[in-house]
């Protein structure tokens, strides 16, 4: 409960900092279309009216952005996981924003070159810069912050900026050399055209990369492998997990969301609920922004039991101390037939060990065996190997012999063992 609510927290901490700065935006945008339209005016220059334009659409986006943002942190009945996805429908918005910018400028570089030469004062010059280096450094901000709270709307928006600066740049470089007089023309295009022209294919590909990032997750694309990888890894690392059926994620605004099917080895609902909360929490601190995690769990159906015993030596005397024993017998169970298939002999890898060996063993047994039941002639319980195995839904049978015989006949019936001899095998 504690970690939800600190994860509740952080990310309304987060969410704050994206309005903040999206308000910041709108009012940069605002207040940088009202220099540009008058310098425009003042100049008579296309290449800075073509600017303050930009600029004013950039304020409408920034409102859309800000709406969006308050609507994806609100809760309503008829969308139960929540309106994250808004702030991907408005990294979209953004796109088709800086597309249309980009349309504007290859407008300007073929109808605009027969214009007159604009009227530039140094003041011009001064004041187009400081804008270009404003849209600069604000841009890197927003890169700076989306990053780091990984939200898709700031990162289009320091996206957007960047490309901002890139037509501001081509804006500065125009009323720059009007005003140094220089000129000169290639095709009939002069150079702020031609520098226009560079610019646009990087406009056009900040926008086609926003507007696909944008449509991957609104068609419910995969999350990056990176982090399925990472989940991956958490749940694996759980010793009761036998197997992963299944894993998917999908982004929905700056979170994700996981989905993961596994078997366990156990039967006990209780336990299996457990381990899967246990699974969950791993995964929240260690992957950032993972807003839900589905894990649906079920029993082992398989038709197979291993059944591991310590053992003094490779015939029939059981251990009594469970990570001394030089030995384990891992036998091979038929569910359905109640028949052994095999046994085998393995040597205790952790037998020289001097400190914490009866957790490393059962650690063997768990992960390298894929045991399902262990016998034992001594209890386990409030010891380091119990508590590993009942974290792994691995239950000790104890029984009252020192002799393996015994051990089979409780688990198998003679006639069986007579009709089909077990398979014997020592691995060193």
């Amino acid at each position: 409960m504690l970690d939800a609510t600190r994860r509740s927290a952080e990310t309304d901490k987060e969410t704050r900092q994206i309005q903040k700065v999206v308000l910041y935006a709108f009012l940069i945008n605002i207040a940088l279309a009202a220099l540009k339209g008058a310098l425009a005016v003042i100049s008579g220059s296309l290449a800075v009216t073509a600017g303050a334009i930009d600029s004013l659409t950039d304020a409408f986006a920034s409102v859309a952005v800000y709406v969006g943002v308050k609507l994806s942190s609100k809760q309503f009945r008829n969308f139960p996981l929540g309106l994250y996805k808004i702030e991907n429908v408005i990294s979209v918005i953004v796109a088709f924003f800086i597309l249309f910018v980009g349309y504007e400028i290859a407008r300007r570089i073929f109808m605009d070159t027969g214009a007159p030469p604009p009227d530039i004062s140094p003041w011009v010059v001064l004041l187009i810069a400081l804008a270009t280096f404003i849209t600069f450094m604000f841009g890197q901000y927003a890169l700076h912050l989306g990053r780091k709270t990984e939200s898709p709307t700031l990162i289009a928006e320091g996206h957007h900026r960047q490309a901002d600066v890139l037509s501001s740049l081509v804006v500065f470089l125009s009323v720059f050399l009007n005003y140094a007089g220089i000129t000169f023309n290639v095709f009939g295009l002069g150079i702020d055209h031609l520098a226009a022209g560079i610019v646009l294919v990087f406009i056009a590909m900040a926008g086609w990369r926003l507007l696909s990032d944008g449509m991957r997750v609104l068609l419910d694309a995969s999350v990056d492998s990176k982090t399925l990888a990472s989940v991956r890894e958490i749940i694996c690392e759980e010793p009761a997990v036998i197997h992963i059926k299944s894993l998917v994620g999908r982004n929905s605004g700056r979170f994700r969301f996981i989905q993961a099917s596994i078997t366990l080895r156990t039967q006990d609902l209780k336990k299996a609920h457990d381990i899967s909360r246990r699974i969950e929490h791993e995964i929240h601190d260690r992957v950032p922004h993972v807003g839900r995690i589905m894990i649906h769990y079920e029993p082992e159906a398989s038709r197979y039991r291993r059944i591991a015993v310590p053992m003094e030596d490779t015939e029939k005397t059981i251990s009594s101390h469970f990570g001394e024993a030089p030995y384990f017998v891992i036998f091979t169970l038929d569910r359905n037939q109640g028949q052994m298939l095999g046994k085998t002999f393995e040597k205790n890898p952790y037998l020289r060990q001097t400190h914490g060996k009866g957790i490393q063993v059962a650690e063997w047994l768990i992960s390298h065996h894929h045991i399902d039941e262990l016998v034992v002639n001594s209890d386990m319980k409030h010891k380091g190997p119990g508590y590993v195995f009942a974290n792994a839904g691995v239950n000790p049978r104890i029984v009252e012999t020192d002799n393996l015989d015994a051990v089979i006949d409780i688990f198998f019936s003679q006639p069986e063992r007579t009709e089909k001899a077990p398979e014997t095998r020592t691995t060193t």
